[in-house]
């Protein structure tokens, strides 16, 4: 699978990366001390809509679009907020024309003493990355491969925080290369949050990344999943999940409310569906 993000912003895996990513940095600030974001595989940060690559695939017509253009009802809406609040004030007048990647939505909402640290190892990508933060003094770029990142900056000063991990998935060991890097991070600092995102697409990968961290000793791992269809390795991605070590104590519930609306707002077929799961307890 070639996940360059350039075609495929604002489409069904942005949707559940960015609802999950908000939540997690509303979390974080219950607390007044600071805490850092290392975004492993930042992309460029902000993508235009109408480029030729987004335009090639269209996919933010079956994400972001559909989102914005339903009704949300409440307490949705209220979960959503900070994410989608992000989004539309990008686009004023209502028209979507730009979508803010990982490294905007965090920048956007985080407060002015918490820090956030984007590595990217494609030499155009980090080139257009960099300049989007230049004199950003709350941001620090870094041009690096993101597994090499996870092994010289954690743990962080702030001794708080969130891994977020979002590789291109470009090569086939991508699962194996991530359950390496996350239990190797974990016994370096056991306290700190990783969030994990991938294609729902070769369901024996993933489940060998999560027996490797019950092998390794990982406590409080939660799963999620949404599905607009029914998807495997020879079609097109129709679901992605994400794998959450240490999650806010609020996530699981939030996304019990959150995931089935989006199923059902997002599916193109049967085999649309969400799922929640406590996979390792605390």
């Amino acid at each position: 699978m070639n996940y360059r993000h350039s075609y495929h912003a604002g489409n069904i895996g942005d949707v559940l990366k960015h609802a999950v990513l908000a939540r997690l940095i509303v979390y974080f600030q219950r607390k007044d001390k600071p805490f850092r974001i290392l975004d492993t595989h930042a992309g460029i940060g902000l993508y235009d809509l109408t480029s030729e690559a987004t335009l090639k695939t269209g996919e933010w017509q079956q994400g972001i679009a559909r989102v914005l253009g339903a009704h949300i009802p409440e307490p949705v809406a209220a979960l959503l907020e900070p994410w989608l609040r992000v989004v539309r004030d990008l686009n004023p007048g209502g028209d979507l024309k730009v979508y803010p990647g990982s490294p905007l939505v965090a920048r956007t909402l985080m407060r002015k003493s918490d820090r956030l640290t984007l590595t990217e190892l494609h030499p155009e990508d980090f080139k257009t990355l960099s300049s989007q933060f230049s004199g950003d003094h709350q941001v620090k770029t870094i041009h690096l491969d993101g597994w090499l990142a996870m092994g010289s900056f954690l743990p962080p000063k702030e001794k708080r925080g969130l891994v977020l991990i979002d590789p291109a998935f470009e090569v086939a060991d991508e699962f194996e290369r991530m359950g390496d890097a996350v239990t190797k991070a974990y016994r370096k600092w056991p306290g700190g949050t990783y969030a994990l995102w991938y294609p729902l697409k070769d369901a024996r990968a993933i489940r060998r990344m999560h027996e490797r961290f019950a092998e390794a000793g990982l406590k409080d791992v939660l799963t999620l999943e949404l599905t607009v269809g029914r998807s495997g390795p020879d079609t097109r991605m129709l679901g992605s999940g994400m794998t959450l070590v240490n999650p806010p104590f609020t996530l699981g519930d939030e996304m019990r409310r959150i995931l089935p609306w989006l199923a059902d707002v997002l599916h193109q077929g049967p085999g649309a569906g969400w799922d929640v799961t406590q996979l390792i307890g605390e």
